[in-house]
């Protein structure tokens, strides 16, 4: 199978799932399962720490014996079987430990379709802005159909939604796959892949690591709240589908010419024209509560998640070895993707229950000191 094509159809039914699991996740709890919003944050806030230290850990170890194809098989078995462990759950202790397993298998799927690009692009041959785009077209679609199937069935249709998702990327796995991602990593390769120690020796990764950090950090209300918070507007079940995906609407502009468009640009310039519209993005939902307001804020989705991602893959491919990646793509889901946005959960649950626009003007706490950084170090460590 074409490279392009392969990467293209995994990034594809992954945000499907994706689609399913980010914007409902802590909707579900608090709708099907019946628990508090603090409740709901409670959990997803240790599931962001479970999270974390299983890409930080886990992943980049698995990574290191077994090939890529393998890695995303067993973590896609996992997956699957641990969502049939919330079938017989309806209290918090068990709600919380099942969400546990979860988030330590299932969000590992993301670096692992990630680092399996890298891998593909380093040879050449492949866009990732390209394939990227048709992971946000299966969020987008993944939304929708969640949205209509809720306003039907009611929101405990979310799980049974996810199982047929990770059925599909099982299915995936029996496809023909590029032939680098079947090797198995060999004894050299594993001693040139290093540690994660080694990444703290290349001069700009922990300050670009920093800001990423800050960046992708300050997403946490909008990703666990913002379901939640269109309801509150009196927006109904089957419009608060389409309002997100307006979001991945413009994610998917942006991935499928970033290549082209931004071919010259530095990961510093892309980093701060990320901060300024994530910034623009939350004052804008503080300061105007309506859904109109709310829908033209998704628009600079583009810049707040997208230009801080595609900064950093472009970064990484460019100043990071083939063996090093998954350990970078791990620190990063881990870090960036999770533990940041576990605290941010946390204290967005608290601002929420005082008021709802204040867990998402809290998050400029993250995007203002991303641009002083990046201002202040760009020079210096040339990035």
């Amino acid at each position: 199978m074409n490279n392009q094509r392969w990467l293209s159809q995994n990034f594809f039914v992954f945000f499907i799932t994706w689609g399913i699991f980010l914007p409902y996740w802590t909707g579900w709890l608090v709708q099907a399962e019946g628990l508090s919003v603090t409740e709901a944050s409670l959990i997803m806030g240790f599931g962001l720490l479970a999270r974390g230290a299983s890409t930080l850990f886990a992943f980049p170890l698995a990574s290191k014996y077994w090939s890529s194809q393998t890695v995303i098989l067993v973590l896609t078995v996992s997956s699957l079987l641990a969502t049939i462990l919330y079938i017989p759950s309806s209290s918090f202790g068990t709600l919380f430990v099942v969400t546990i397993i979860f988030s330590t298998v299932y969000p590992a799927l993301l670096p692992a379709v990630d680092s399996t690009a890298g891998a593909l692009v380093q040879q050449g041959d492949v866009h990732y802005g390209k394939s990227r785009s048709y992971g946000s077209i299966g969020f987008v679609i993944s939304v929708l159909i969640i949205s209509m199937v809720t306003g039907y069935f009611g929101e405990q249709a979310i799980l049974w939604s996810m199982m047929v998702g990770l059925c599909l990327m099982l299915l995936m796995r029996f496809l023909p796959t590029p032939t680098v991602l079947l090797v198995k990593p060999t004894a050299k390769d594993r001693k040139e892949s290093l540690t994660m120690r080694s990444l703290w020796q290349v001069k700009s990764f922990p300050i670009v690591l920093l800001i990423v950090i800050l960046l992708q950090g300050a997403h946490a209300s909008y990703y666990n709240y913002g379901y939640i918070y269109l309801q509150d507007l009196g927006v109904k079940k089957y419009y608060i589908g389409m309002i997100i995906n307006i979001g991945v609407i413009f994610e998917i502009l942006y991935f499928a010419k970033a290549d082209h468009l931004f071919k010259k640009w530095k990961p510093s310039s892309l980093l701060l024209l990320s901060a300024s519209g994530s910034t623009l993005r939350w004052l804008l939902i503080f300061l105007f509560p309506n859904v109109w307001v709310f829908m033209f804020s998704q628009s600079l989705h583009a810049l707040s998640f997208g230009v801080a991602h595609y900064a950093f893959i472009r970064y990484i491919t460019k100043n990071l070895s083939k063996q090093q990646i998954p350990n970078a793509q791990g620190v990063y889901s881990a870090v960036a993707l999770s533990l940041s946005t576990a605290v941010l959960t946390l204290a967005g649950g608290i601002l929420y229950e005082v008021s709802s626009r204040l867990a998402f003007l809290g998050m400029i706490v993250c995007t203002v000191p991303a641009m002083v950084l990046i201002m202040v170090t760009r020079k210096q460590y040339e990035y």
